[in-house]
């Protein structure tokens, strides 16, 4: 049985020069982890972004430690969610003249870590 505290908190990195559907990769494999396996996790991805993912991440946990009192060894990854952000578009020249447009998409990351008891 896992019984949920109240405490839980969530931080967010915005503008992640990755695009959401890379992103989400990445978040999927830690939603529903303790927050030291998910640590683990991102630090021997071979991902690029995951180094993001755990700043992100270690702010959260920073956040529950400093602002709510948390147990840290007690935390779970309860959600870790991606949106869109804004994507830059960009000009690349083609044969004949022509020119086709290139967009660089952007991401935003939520992640909410929760103190969880009985796990």
């Amino acid at each position: 049985m896992v019984k949920v505290n109240k405490g839980s908190t969530t931080a967010i990195a915005k503008s992640l020069r990755v695009s959401p559907r890379k992103l989400n990769l990445v978040a999927t494999s830690i939603r529903n982890m303790k927050v030291s396996e998910a640590m683990v996790q991102l630090t021997f991805s071979p991902k690029r972004i995951a180094k993001d993912v755990k700043k992100c991440l270690q702010s959260a946990v920073a956040n529950a430690e400093n602002n709510f009192g948390l147990d840290i060894d007690a935390l779970f990854v309860t959600s870790a969610t991606v949106g869109k952000a804004l994507v830059m578009k960009r000009i690349m020249p083609r044969a004949k003249g022509r020119a086709t447009r290139i967009n660089k998409f952007f991401s935003n990351l939520y992640i909410t870590v929760t103190e969880v008891e009985g796990k």
